[in-house]
């Protein structure tokens, strides 16, 4: 029996050791199979799962307990990991587990104790689904392109920068092909907080990651967003054909190379965006501004009397969020947001009189506009917007006052987010033309 005892554990530790000789990101923390699923597969194919998972004590907003990350193993090697975000209720998680072969698979989940919070307990996995998508399908063609990203290090250690979710849009005509975009829960450098609410109504980052496009003429391009938000052709190795990518500087750009570091494998999902911001995919996924919110709470980045220019702000369920689109022309704008009732209106401005927190940009673009404390969204009542010459550029002529001018063609939408940080949308919709004129008044918006 004692023999037996010790052959048993000899096993054990050589399979243990395996594991780790098979993959060099498995880290010297204590680990152990909490969770294994087998599947088998009919035929070859790009694969997803849908992880419907919780934590024991998990809350993005608070220290120690931020959230649990889990190790993911496929068939006895190193996938990517995955980082339980949500909370504790039951959520899904869609990632890639890349092309595989027919036949039998083993998945494996383990809690990663050096990357867990310290007080965020255990995990909990609700189902497991698996959907196999072979080359004859259509969603096989954008899964199987879809990037894999390497962590900065440091971020997902300060549970800071996560990517938590990917999206893919086809490429406009006549190119043939797709664009990767993700979001990130926030940006370690870049735009101060402040000024990201003031300016794309948001304080996650939303990045360009990687596109491929074919031409009428058969050349194949394929690039992603570097260093400076300067667009590079892609020279990286693939895993598969899913691009390589490192996460390189504290604003969420990439590489096309790096050092050996975690990964994340999001399954990116197919959207379009016409007449549309990038952000009403946040929308459609309300859980992001929860996450958002969270973030800036346990970053000490909420203050309810917070100024411009102290990369501070009021909580996020008090601002107004607009999304308009049309042109800037040699402009910056702001929108101004009236809110009141029988006792009269207040008028309460996207750039709070800096400069700085003008938008400047063409296109279809968000603002939020931070409103009294106790307003609801019934008390909204009209919408202006204001048009600034914009500065002068390195070796440029200053423009003179009058030149800027800003054309609005649509304003898609208004809403506040409701208690559990869900946006509420209120019948504030106008389609037409309107301009205005740098430094001249403000334009009123036509909405009933």
């Amino acid at each position: 029996m004692r023999r037996s005892l010790q052959a048993a554990l000899a096993i054990v530790a050589a399979m243990v050791v395996g594991l780790r000789a098979e993959s060099p990101r498995v880290r010297d923390a204590a680990v152990a199979v909490r969770q294994e699923h087998r599947f088998t597969l009919a035929e070859a194919g790009e694969v997803v799962a849908t992880i419907t998972a919780g934590c024991g004590q998990c809350d993005w907003g608070a220290n120690g307990r931020e959230a649990v990350a889990l190790r993911v193993l496929l068939d006895g090697r190193y996938s990517q990991h995955l980082l339980l975000v949500r909370g504790e209720a039951p959520a899904p998680y869609r990632i890639m587990l890349g092309a595989l072969p027919a036949g039998d698979h083993r998945m494996m989940l383990q809690r990663d104790a050096v990357l867990s919070g310290k007080d965020a307990g255990d995990f909990h996995v609700q189902s497991i689904a698996i959907s196999a998508f072979a080359a004859n399908r259509p969603e096989h063609a954008w899964l199987a392109q879809a990037p894999i990203l390497h962590a900065r290090p440091g971020t997902v250690e300060r549970f800071s920068d996560v990517p938590v979710l990917m999206w893919v849009e086809r490429a406009l005509a006549p190119a043939a092909g797709f664009n990767y975009s993700m979001i990130f829960t926030h940006e370690d450098g870049g735009t101060p907080t402040d000024r990201l609410m003031a300016t794309w109504g948001r304080t996650t980052d939303i990045e360009f990651v990687f596109g491929v496009e074919e031409t009428g003429d058969g050349t194949v391009r394929e690039t992603f967003q570097g260093a400076s938000h300067d667009i590079l052709p892609f020279r990286g190795a693939r895993e598969g054909r899913h691009p390589l990518l490192w996460v390189s500087t504290d604003n969420n750009m990439f590489s096309d190379h790096g050092p050996d570091a975690i990964r994340f494998a999001l399954a990116p999902e197919m959207v379009t965006l016409t007449d549309v911001s990038r952000e009403v995919v946040m929308d459609a996924n309300p859980w992001t501004y929860a996450l958002m919110a969270a973030e800036l709470r346990r970053e000490d980045r909420i203050d309810p009397g917070a100024r411009p220019g102290s990369a501070k702000v009021p909580d996020v369920r008090q601002f107004a969020y607009i999304e308009a689109c049309g042109e800037a022309d040699r402009a910056t704008f702001a929108f101004d947001v009236a809110a009141g009732g029988p006792a009269g209106l207040d008028w309460y401005a996207s750039d709070r009189g800096d400069p700085r927190f003008r938008i400047a940009r063409s296109g279809c673009v968000r603002a939020a506009v931070p409103l009294g404390p106790d307003t609801r969204p019934e008390d909204l009542r009209g919408i202006r917007i204001r048009a600034y010459t914009r500065p002068a550029r390195d070796g440029e002529a200053a423009l003179p006052p009058g030149k800027g001018r800003v054309t609005l063609r649509r304003l898609n939408t208004v809403f506040m987010l409701d208690a559990a940080y869900r946006p509420r949308p209120l019948p504030l919709q106008w389609i037409g033309v309107i301009e205005a004129h740098g430094e001249a008044a403000p334009v009123q918006v036509p909405v009933r």
